[in-house]
């Protein structure tokens, strides 16, 4: 039997396989044209009548395919990546297939975690007062919504639809979510990559929070149209933009990231489900993005991280390089 030289083909350290340098213009430019396009989309929305504007059902989720669009523009005129770009992006492959299903599930999970126990800790700290058993302010609204004398379920029956609806919402979501996660934490993200992981997840999620800015500031999410309410959102997004760039960075694929991001976006409305009568939660402070869900998905990532789940040799990264190694390191590569 002939015995292979296996130091020929040394396995590579997933690390070795980020790109070697950030391109600082391509990055400008991507962020540049995401928010300027974003701008531009919500433009009517301050013209008119804000988020009351009948347009606001159709600009909206148009503002949420803007990140995409500019990251197909930065792709081709600024080649990054110059190559495998289905793979920088973590379109492809899908595999392992274990992997993948596995941060599938917790990507469909971890909202959900997160999103109740947030309203739970707000519930315990007197910020909300919840109503657990009769779901009071959720019949209310679905007694003020159903044409009168129409005979309804018991509302705990259709606080448990709601629930047991939350996949299907999630994988609707996803459709315009992936407009943003291509953008995030399939291009930006991976193009951070070189000054490490966590500066590349948390700048992502800034940039992530002011792309937001347009319709924050009409009142969208924290009916707070200052700065005050592009802070939170900034803060919101850097707090989930960690997790969604985790499980970017952990599966090796942008999927869960995506089913993540729709899992987030179909939870929006739980705290009204789950809130007493009479109460006008302060989504500032204990909606899906307010500053107890900082909180709760601190205590999430802590755990990751002692899970030792946010080691170098954890994370998966793309194979595609962001630009050719020089002719004389490739050359040096062949003759070690």
């Amino acid at each position: 039997m002939t015995r292979h030289d296996d130091s020929r083909h040394p396995v590579r350290h997933p690390d070795s396989e980020r790109p070697a340098r950030v391109p600082w213009g391509a990055v400008a430019a991507y962020a540049a044209l995401a928010c300027g396009l974003a701008w531009g989309v919500a433009a009517p929305l301050w013209l008119g009548e804000g988020l009351a504007s009948p347009l606001a059902g159709l600009l909206l989720p148009l503002m949420m395919l803007t990140p995409a669009i500019a990251t197909v523009v930065v792709v081709f005129a600024f080649r990054v990546p110059r190559g495998g770009r289905a793979r920088f992006l973590g379109l492809w492959p899908l595999r392992p297939a274990g992997r993948l299903v596995l941060f599938l599930a917790l990507a469909l999970v971890l909202p959900v975690v997160v999103v109740v126990a947030t309203a739970l800790v707000a519930g315990a700290l007197g910020l909300v007062r919840l109503d657990l058993v009769g779901f009071s302010a959720f019949a209310a609204q679905v007694s003020a919504n159903a044409p009168a004398g129409t005979p309804l379920p018991p509302v705990a029956v259709l606080v448990a639809l709601q629930f047991a609806a939350l996949p299907f919402g999630a994988l609707v979501n996803s459709l315009l979510a992936f407009g943003e996660e291509l953008g995030w934490r399939g291009w930006l993200q991976t193009a951070l990559l070189p000054l490490g992981t966590w500066p590349a997840l948390l700048i992502t999620g800034a940039v992530w929070g002011l792309w937001h800015a347009p319709v924050i500031l009409r009142g969208y999410n924290f009916a707070r149209p200052d700065i005050a309410g592009v802070l939170l959102m900034v803060g919101g997004c850097v707090a989930w933009g960690v997790l969604f760039g985790w499980l970017r960075l952990r599966s090796a694929s942008l999927w869960p990231a995506v089913l993540a991001h729709g899992s987030l976006n179909a939870l929006a409305g739980i705290v009204l489900v789950l809130a007493a009568a009479g109460e006008t939660p302060d989504l500032g402070l204990v909606g899906p993005l307010g500053v107890v869900s900082w909180g709760v998905l601190a205590v999430v990532i802590g755990v990751i991280v002692l899970l030792r789940q946010f080691r170098p040799g954890t994370l998966a990264a793309p194979r595609a390089t962001l630009a050719p190694e020089p002719a004389a390191t490739i050359a040096e590569g062949e003759t070690r």
